[in-house]
C-alpha cells in the first residue's frame, strides 16, 4: 500500500477542481489514522511525516499532492500546522 506524493502543475490542479475541495486544518500533533476510502489532498501549508504500520515513512509539505490508498493505517506526525484541500474518492 503506497502513499503517492507528487507535484501537479497549475493546469492539472485547475482541471481536477482541487481549489473547490473542502479545507482541513490541524495544529502540530501526532495521531493514528485509518483510511476507509482513498483520499487525495493538496497541502497548502504545513509539514508532515506519515508512518505506515510496516515502518515506511513518507514526508510531504506545502505544494505536494498526496494520495492515501483505501485500507491504509498510519500515524500522522504534523511538524508544522497543516492546511489542505482534500477529497475522498
Amino acid at each position: 500500500m503506497q502513499i503517492k506524493v507528487e507535484k501537479l502543475n497549475q493546469e492539472e490542479l485547475d482541471k481536477r477542481g482541487i481549489f473547490s475541495w473542502p479545507i482541513w486544518e490541524k495544529e502540530v500533533s501526532r495521531f493514528d489514522w485509518s483510511y476507509d476510502t482513498t483520499e487525495e489532498c493538496l497541502l497548502l501549508e504545513g509539514k508532515v511525516t506519515v508512518e505506515t504500520k510496516d515502518g515506511e515513512k513518507v514526508n510531504f509539505g506545502k505544494g505536494d499532492f498526496v494520495t492515501f490508498p483505501k485500507g491504509l493505517s498510519c500515524i500522522w506526525d504534523i511538524e508544522e500546522p497543516v492546511r489542505k484541500h482534500y477529497n475522498f474518492k
